[in-house]
């Protein structure tokens, strides 16, 4: 299984999750099998985030190109999932971008950190520990979607990415640690990425996700309009 299959699945079930979450009740069964299925997006994401960092020839542009959308993304955001184009005062929640930013980030200090520390293993070590907190604590503070546990499991991406029994155990357990709630489907997800065969498949338009996100989103905003959803 290739880069762009995993990335078409990873679209799909994000569009099934946002379409409940923004248009079926929640008091459906429909709701929550949709729910489910969308559970397996983001970590799906996040092990592409952790792919396109390793492969990447510009880490600087990666995450301006991140960063751009998440700002881009905030409106569409705010409207479907408060109604409100922009919160006062404190901001209620950022999209996922913001979470995606600041794990890229993470572990792109981590890597500089790992590079000029090889020798010290304990430098090395609490200096990863104190960016992975930090990063921890900025996606908390600022509600991005996903909070600490969205940066635990790029992290956990980019640490075990060598060793797959890890990660899955990993995986598990940073889902777990949101809650035994709908969370836990987001296992599943590496029932797609342990398939993968290391290979980008085929060369698309690589800001397909960038676009789809705040599009759709919009486009759900817009049909929630509808009188039939009110």
């Amino acid at each position: 299984m290739n880069g762009y299959v995993l990335k078409m699945i990873a679209i799909i079930t994000m569009f099934i999750d946002h379409t409940a979450a923004i248009l079926i009740p929640s008091d459906t069964i429909a709701y929550l099998i949709c729910r489910s299925i969308g559970r397996l997006a983001f970590p799906i994401f996040c092990f592409l985030l952790v792919e396109g960092f390793i492969h990447t020839s510009n880490v600087k542009r990666y995450l301006l190109r991140l960063g751009l959308f998440a700002l881009i993304s905030e409106i569409p955001f705010d409207l479907a999932f408060s109604n409100k184009s922009l919160h006062y005062g404190y901001i209620l929640q950022q999209n996922i971008f913001f979470t995606l930013f600041i794990g890229l980030a993470v572990i792109c200090f981590m890597s500089i950190i790992d590079l000029k520390f090889a020798k010290n293993v304990f430098i090395r070590k609490g200096l990863d520990c104190l960016v992975v907190v930090l990063g921890c604590v900025l996606a908390t503070v600022l509600a991005t979607d996903y909070e600490f546990m969205g940066v635990l499991l790029i992290v956990a991406f980019y640490v075990f990415r060598f060793n797959k029994f890890l990660l899955t155990l990993a995986v598990l357990l940073v889902n777990v640690s949101f809650g035994l709630g709908l969370q836990v489907f987001a296992a599943l997800s590496m029932l797609f990425i342990l398939f993968y065969n290391g290979k980008r498949g085929h060369q698309g338009n690589k800001y397909i996700f960038y676009i789809f996100y705040p599009a759709h989103i919009l486009l759900l905003y817009f049909i929630s309009l509808l009188p039939i959803f009110n």
